[in-house]
């Protein structure tokens, strides 16, 4: 299982989620507590928005505490919005152009979580997708594809009807159980979804009490107290703009 985090809200340096916080993505890396397993060394991404309508990328598929660059760039880069990832793969080698987060457009996702039977389903997903969505597609991830089906399923209309299109269209073509936490952003709002077709949805948290008024949507706690984060429900979404949280079932 991968671990996420997600930040909106007045700007600030990236290392306020990934670096500093004493469970910050960086410490859940090597040290998750609420994953199978307790490393996630399969590479990492960081999607950032600034002025233009398209964020920035830096993905690499070295572990995400052997990055030299990667502090620097945390400590430099502030942004209103961001989504960070790191990776224990699933499905995909362990290759830059697998590491989310996956950016089209505006548009930035990423996905902790796993699509059972994707190798015996994923040509027939992929043959939902139109010629201009097929080409676009570059690693071999079961989370690029379901990015790149939400945009066919007509992302850019309605995020949540797209999900619901998307995880159903994966949930009756593979033969296994679909579970995720998927949380995309086109740059104002984040959507964070938390599904599993066998009841066994992956961790998703949001934050009750986050410094400057932002807020974040984390796979465990950044600050390691309960008491200021709350579990997103089993089978549901919510939506965070930059001052609160819109709750959806």
């Amino acid at each position: 299982m991968c671990r996420l985090a997600a930040y909106v809200g007045p700007e600030r340096p990236l290392s306020d989620v990934i670096m500093s916080p004493p469970h910050g993505l960086i410490a859940q890396a090597s040290q998750a507590e609420e994953a199978k397993f307790a490393v996630n060394g399969d590479g990492f991404g960081v999607a950032w928005y600034g002025q233009p309508e398209v964020p920035g990328l830096y993905r690499d598929a070295l572990p995400a505490w052997s990055d030299g660059n990667l502090p620097s760039l945390c400590q430099t880069i502030c942004s209103r919005l961001f989504l960070a990832h790191v990776r224990a793969g699933t499905y995909g080698e362990t290759s830059r152009l697998n590491c989310h987060p996956f950016v089209n457009g505006r548009w930035a996702f990423m996905h902790n979580g796993q699509c059972g039977g994707f190798a015996k389903g994923r040509r027939v997903l992929e043959s939902l997708l139109p010629d201009v969505l097929y080409l676009a597609r570059k690693g071999t991830t079961d989370s690029e594809l379901f990015f790149l089906l939400m945009l066919a399923n007509g992302l850019d209309r309605c995020p949540v009807a797209a999900f619901h299109k998307t995880y159903e269209q994966v949930r009756s073509t593979c033969n296994g159980p679909v579970r995720c936490a998927i949380v995309i952003s086109d740059g104002t709002r984040i959507w964070a979804f938390r599904y599993a077709s066998d009841g066994r949805c992956p961790t998703l948290y949001a934050s009750e009490r986050f410094d400057s008024g932002g807020q974040v949507v984390a796979s465990e706690p950044l600050d390691q107290t309960p008491a200021n984060w709350s579990a997103i429900g089993p089978n549901s979404h919510a939506v965070f703009e930059l001052r609160h949280p819109v709750n959806a079932g």
